[in-house]
C-alpha cells in the first residue's frame, strides 16, 4: 500500500485518523522513526515528501551565501530530501546556477530537479529552445526530472497554447530531457479546470495551506487535480512563513494544544493528512527552518481528528486579523517609483499579530521616502504580477491611513 491508498483508508472514518504515523512509517519500505516520508510517484521514483524551494535561498550582501546555501542541501540530502525546485527568474536567476554548482557533486540518480518555463516571458517560439537550454547549461544538467509551465494564468495559458508549449515540452520528453511534464498555477479554479482537461499532465504545482483551502479556493483546485488523477506538488505551505508567525490567539491555542510543536509543523502535518500530494515545498532559508522541517517529516504524522478541531479554532482567529495576504513572493517588484511593497506589507501583518504600534511606525519611518506605503502613485503595474490577486494600491493607501491614525 502506498502512502495515498492509507491515507485514503485511514481518512475513510474518524477513528482511524488517531494513530496514522506509525503506519505511515511502516509502510514506506521499513522506514524507522527518524527516516523522511516518501512518496511512490509513477515513474517509480520515491519522492521525499519534504522538498527544498531554491527561491528563498540564505543571501549575503545581496547574493546567494553560497556557503551557509550548500551546507543547507548537504543537510538536506543526507537527511533523505531529494527534491529541489528551481525556476529561470528565482533570485534574479542565479537559484538555477547554484543548483548546478551544489547538486552535481551528487550521483545524479540521488535526486530529482524541478525546474521551470517562464511563459510569461516568451515572446515567440524560438525562445522555447534558448530557455530551455540555457537552463540545462546553468545547472548543468542533461535532463530535468520534473519540468514545469511557470505560473499558469488565463493570459500564460492563452500564451502557452498559442506557442504550441506542450507539445515543445513532448518532444523534449522524447528526446530524454524531462521526465514528468506538468505546470504551477495562480489563477481561479474554474482556469484549472480548463488547463487540467487539456493534456494528460504527470503533475502539478499549486498554492495549497490551511487558510487558503477556502480563501485562495485552495480546496476547489484541490479536488479539480484529485478527480483526474494529478498528483500535487504543494508550494506556500507556510504562506510566505505567516503560518509559522501566527497571530497571537492563535498561536496560543496551538501551543497550549502541543506546547513542543511548532506552529510550522501544524501546517505541514494538515498538508500530510490530503492523499494526493505528492511533495511539499518549503523555501527555507535559515539552517533553523531545514532542522525543524526534517523533524516534522522524518516521518510526518498527519493531523488526529482533535487536532483538526483545535486548528479550525485558530484558523478563525487568525482570520480576525484581517491583515493583507502577501507571501513575500516578490513578483510585484521592482516598483517603479521604488515602493517596498512586500517589507510594507510584512511590517503591517506584524502590526496586526503584535499589535506593537511603536515598532510598526519606527519601521516605516526607517523607509526612504519613496520606498514606504506615502510612495505609492497608484499606477496599478504590481497588481497583473500578484498570484495572490491583491489590489495592491489600495492596500497600500489603507496602511497609509491606519498608520496615521497611530
Amino acid at each position: 500500500m502506498d502512502r495515498r491508498d492509507f491515507l485514503k483508508a485511514s481518512l475513510a472514518s474518524t477513528a482511524a485518523l488517531a494513530a496514522p504515523s506509525a503506519a505511515l512509517a511502516q509502510h514506506q519500505d521499513g522506514q524507522d522513526a527518524k527516516t523522511m516520508t516518501t512518496v511512490a510517484f509513477k515513474g517509480g521514483e520515491k519522492v521525499s515528501l519534504l522538498g527544498f524551494g531554491m527561491m528563498r535561498l540564505p543571501q549575503k550582501d545581496g547574493e546567494i551565501d553560497a556557503t551557509l546555501a550548500a551546507k543547507m542541501v548537504d543537510d538536506a540530502i543526507k537527511a533523505g530530501v531529494n527534491y529541489f525546485d528551481t525556476a529561470y527568474f528565482y533570485i534574479k536567476g542565479k537559484s538555477e546556477t547554484f543548483c548546478g554548482d551544489v547538486l552535481t557533486k551528487y550521483p545524479r540518480d540521488s535526486y530529482y530537479l524541478a525546474d521551470k518555463l517562464p511563459i510569461g516571458h516568451l515572446k515567440t517560439a524560438d525562445d522555447l529552445e534558448r530557455i530551455f537550454s540555457e537552463q540545462l547549461r546553468k545547472t548543468r544538467q542533461s535532463h530535468f526530472d520534473f519540468y514545469l509551465m511557470h505560473a499558469l494564468n488565463a493570459a500564460n495559458w492563452k500564451k502557452a497554447v498559442q506557442l504550441n508549449v506542450y507539445d515543445f515540452l513532448l518532444r523534449k520528453k522524447a528526446e530524454g530531457k524531462i521526465r514528468h511534464i506538468g505546470f504551477s498555477f495562480h489563477d481561479k479554479p474554474e482556469v484549472l479546470e480548463k488547463i487540467a482537461a487539456a493534456h494528460p499532465w504527470d503533475f502539478a504545482q499549486i498554492q495549497l495551506n490551511y487558510i487558503d483551502w477556502k480563501a485562495y479556493r485552495s480546496k476547489e483546485q484541490y479536488d479539480i487535480l484529485t478527480k483526474r488523477s494529478i498528483p500535487i506538488v504543494v508550494m506556500e505551505p507556510l504562506r510566505g512563513g505567516r503560518l509559522a508567525n501566527l497571530p497571537q490567539d492563535a498561536a496560543r491555542m496551538l501551543a497550549n494544544a502541543s506546547p513542543d510543536a511548532s506552529q510550522a509543523s501544524w501546517a505541514f502535518r494538515y498538508l500530510a493528512s490530503l492523499p494526493n500530494i505528492l511533495c511539499i515545498l518549503s523555501g527555507m532559508s535559515r539552517p533553523e527552518h531545514l532542522a525543524e522541517n526534517l523533524r516534522t517529516f522524518s516521518p510526518i504524522r498527519p493531523l488526529d481528528e482533535r487536532e483538526r478541531r483545535i486548528l479550525d479554532k485558530a484558523i478563525l482567529a487568525y482570520h480576525n486579523t484581517l491583515s493583507v495576504p502577501c507571501t513575500d513572493c516578490r513578483y510585484c517588484l521592482p516598483c517603479p517609483v521604488g515602493v517596498l511593497i512586500p517589507r510594507v506589507f510584512t511590517a503591517y501583518n506584524d502590526f496586526k499579530m503584535s499589535n506593537n504600534a511603536r515598532r510598526f511606525k519606527a519601521t516605516l519611518a526607517a523607509f526612504d521616502e519613496d520606498e514606504g506605503p506615502d510612495g505609492c502613485i497608484r499606477c496599478g503595474k504590481c497588481m497583473p504580477k500578484c498570484p495572490q490577486h491583491i489590489r495592491i494600491p489600495n492596500e497600500l493607501a489603507r496602511i497609509r491611513a491606519e498608520a496615521a491614525k497611530l
